[in-house]
């Protein structure tokens, strides 16, 4: 079974996420944006979700890990819980 190790920051709205994408292509760390911002419990591990298998994660948040550019910031991505920024990892 496929497995994937990503890390995101959740926001409330698509421009507090845009305006996010914008600082990490202007450098800033991940991290320490998803510390700062994030409203998912993972903020406080810099958005790390850890490793799961597909499915574990709403349909939006797997078609972004286990289809898209590994190592590239993925979004907004609109969910029910709100706009993610989403870097996978690794996937296997």
């Amino acid at each position: 079974m496929a497995r994937a190790c990503a890390r995101h920051i959740l926001v409330k709205t698509r421009a507090e996420a845009e305006k996010l994408k914008q600082r990490l292509a202007d450098g800033e760390d991940f991290g320490k944006l998803a510390k700062k911002y994030s409203t998912c419990s993972s903020a406080k591990r810099g958005g790390d979700l850890g490793e799961f298998s597909p499915g574990k994660m709403v349909k939006g948040f797997d078609n972004v890990v286990f289809r898209k550019k590994v190592l590239t910031v993925h979004g907004p991505v609109k969910t029910q819980f709100g706009f993610h920024l989403i870097e996978t990892i690794y996937r296997s």
